[in-house]
């Protein structure tokens, strides 16, 4: 199947999951999820995919549930998640590596009826990756090469994930020149697009190109850093 684009009607989807947000009411429309959402998701990924091995030949591009795309129910066993029953924003990730998709670093976006949402690194570290981004700073050359990186994303017009943390790990301190990469819970640049952009294909995949290769750097970092987890 040739990705062309999702319908304008997709974002029309998710604005009807707000307002109808219930199991009972998904299972009536669930012809419509999977014409409007889940086919043009999967198109998505495999043109995409081809397109990001340019980049990266190991990236993970596989058009399946819990792997490049997310299931629309929400987990809402999770401690302090929404316990709204459905999703309405639609993610999408290509992840490099051999770890766990959401811990390894990976190109990966969402939309929704506010957003299109452009992203590339690790949203936030759990304890073995954190582990292995702090041993990777603590090197000096590596420190200030990292930031040097963060700086000219910045340069072309993306932002960064905020510090989540206000005091320095041990072995840092306030003398460490790019110390404050150490108060990172988890490092990625992103962009903001408007979603409408979803419904022009060949547009959508050149922008996200363009982004993905502008930010390369970064996901080249973290990939190399998520090989250094240390695993149970």
């Amino acid at each position: 199947m040739s990705f062309t684009g999702f319908s304008p009607k997709a974002l029309d989807f998710l604005r009807k999951i707000r307002s109808n947000n219930n199991k009972e009411w998904f299972e009536t429309h669930r012809g419509e999820y999977e014409t409007l959402i889940l086919e043009p998701s999967r198109a998505f990924v495999e043109e995409m995919g081809e397109h990001l091995m340019a980049l990266e030949p190991t990236i993970n591009a596989e058009p399946k549930i819990n792997k490049s795309l997310f299931r629309i129910f929400r987990d809402t066993r999770r401690m302090g998640s929404s316990k709204e029953p459905l999703k309405s924003r639609i993610g999408i990730i290509f992840w490099q590596g051999r770890s766990k998709r959401l811990q390894s670093s990976s190109f990966y976006l969402h939309f929704s009826p506010d957003e299109l949402f452009v992203a590339v690194g690790v949203r936030w570290f759990e304890k073995p990756l954190l582990d292995a981004y702090r041993e990777y700073i603590l090197d000096d050359t590596r420190r200030v090469s990292l930031k040097k990186i963060l700086e000219d994303i910045e340069v072309k017009g993306y932002k960064l994930l905020p510090q989540g943390y206000k005091r320095f790990p041990r072995g840092f301190d306030s003398s460490m020149e790019a110390v404050e990469l150490s108060l990172y819970k988890g490092m990625a640049s992103y962009a903001l697009l408007d979603p409408s952009l979803i419904t022009e294909g060949q547009k959508l995949i050149d922008t996200l190109y363009k982004i993905y290769e502008d930010m390369l750097p970064l996901q080249q970092i973290m990939y190399e850093i998520s090989t250094h987890v240390k695993e149970d």
